[in-house]
């Protein structure tokens, strides 16, 4: 009996892992169906905890959503997180690498981020909306410190609009390279890296 409680004890999850374990499955859920399609019921169930726990930690849809958009979010800006000293052409290629390896193996988060521009949830899509703005932001921030662009040319109003038309066109791209599976990473990568300098050249 001591040997079983023990068991139990060891497999009890940390406050953390536990917040991690709900947001993964709201993630595959939340990819795979729209917004008003996904029951907090079903989350608890698959965790298999109970619907109070998870209101524990999320006290609403809405709430849990967005906490899915956000832990995707951070999870791509901190993989394509702008180097200082290092020209603006490597560090996209390095960046795109890094998220689209992130695109393939977190394809359920990846998704389901990309959903929220849909959910008719105003809260939803203004953490989305941040999202993005944030990466808009880390572009921007790594062409105003290589000396090829500068702080002029990255604040243009007109360089702004096609950085986020580009974060526009590349997720496009990602979605339909998960759903179709080709071409090979590299070929998506080196498309992405060449519509951005092209939006970008005079």
């Amino acid at each position: 009996m001591a040997a079983n409680q023990g068991e139990r004890v060891r497999r009890r999850l940390s406050t953390g892992e536990r917040r991690e374990q709900l947001l993964s499955v709201g993630a595959r859920l939340f990819s795979e169906s729209p917004y008003d399609e996904v029951w907090i019921e079903r989350v608890a169930e698959i965790a298999g905890v109970s619907r109070g726990l998870l209101y524990h930690y999320f006290p609403t849809k809405r709430d849990f959503f967005a906490a899915v958009v956000e832990r995707e979010s951070e999870r791509m800006l901190r993989m394509t997180a702008a180097v200082p000293g290092v020209p603006v052409r490597e560090q996209l290629a390095a960046g795109l690498d890094a998220y689209l390896r992130y695109v393939e193996e977190h394809a359920h988060g990846y998704r389901a981020f990309h959903r929220a521009d849909a959910a008719g949830d105003p809260a939803v899509r203004r953490v989305y909306g941040q999202a993005l703005a944030a990466q808009q932001r880390q572009i921007l921030a790594a062409l105003a410190a290589d000396p090829g662009f500068g702080a002029e040319f990255a604040g243009r109003p007109d360089v702004r609009l096609a950085v986020m038309g580009w974060l526009a066109f590349t997720t496009a791209i990602c979605l339909e390279w998960l759903r179709e599976g080709e071409p090979a990473r590299e070929d998506v990568r080196d498309l992405c890296s060449r519509a951005l300098f092209g939006a970008l050249a005079p």
